[in-house]
């Protein structure tokens, strides 16, 4: 059978940015397509096969958090990875970003080398590369499937980010033990700084909003980080 490469989709308004991005994605074997604002994104993403989206934050008609909001809310588009690109180092623009749903968030000027670094891994994680092994977990009503990808809880299926899912997956992995932020961003991240601890809170937050009563098992270490506390018997 063969196998596809990837579409990315680059959303990104500066020509020249744009065609770079465009370059180093096709020479590196990715199929790419190229969006000049919020509302093209939208229209590309949902009209052709995309398997991840750059999305610039400062765009024309619709910025970037507006574009990524849309994507989630849209059965269609709801898990697609998204990374957003962006010339602001502000922390509230990243937690805006992560509390709609992005993945993963890098600041321009950016190393080309670290960005296709980060889609690789974005990309493998979605499709459960050697860091999950098939496996299927079931807990009171919580079921998670990393082959398939899939959690359910009470049988009704929970759409969860690439990122949200991997650090469901990680936690469920490791009960009752308890990581700090900088921890879960080194081992789900692939991050070895610290610095955005309220990356891991944003993405924590939503997961336990999404998991319903089965969210409560993701506890709050205070001063420490977080842990995942199974349900007794």
């Amino acid at each position: 059978m063969t196998v596809e490469t990837p579409r990315i989709l680059v959303v990104e308004d500066e020509p020249d940015l744009r065609i770079l991005l465009d370059r180093h994605l096709d020479s590196a074997g990715y199929r790419v397509s190229l969006a000049e604002d919020g509302i093209e994104a939208l229209e590309r993403a949902w009209a052709e096969p995309v398997d991840l989206v750059l999305l610039d934050l400062m765009l024309p008609h619709l910025d970037g958090i507006e574009v990524c909001r849309r994507l989630r809310q849209d059965e269609r588009t709801a898990r697609l990875p998204i990374i957003m690109l962006t010339a602001k180092n502000d922390t509230a623009d990243r937690i805006r970003g992560f509390e709609v749903g992005a993945d993963d968030y890098i600041n321009k000027p950016f190393n080309l080398q670290e960005l296709m670094l980060r889609v690789a891994a974005v990309l493998r994680r979605r499709d459960g590369g050697d860091d999950f092994p098939s496996r299927a977990i079931g807990i009171d009503g919580l079921r998670l499937d990393s082959h398939s990808r899939i959690v359910t809880v009470d049988d009704v299926e929970i759409d969860l980010t690439a990122r949200e899912f991997d650090l469901l997956y990680f936690l469920i992995n490791h009960p009752n033990r308890v990581f700090s932020r900088a921890d879960l961003l080194r081992h789900v991240w692939d991050y070895d700084y610290t610095g955005y601890d309220r990356t891991v809170d944003a993405h924590v937050a939503r997961l336990r909003r999404k998991l319903g009563r089965s969210g409560g098992w993701i506890e709050t270490e205070w001063g420490i980080g977080y842990k995942f506390r199974p349900p007794s018997g």
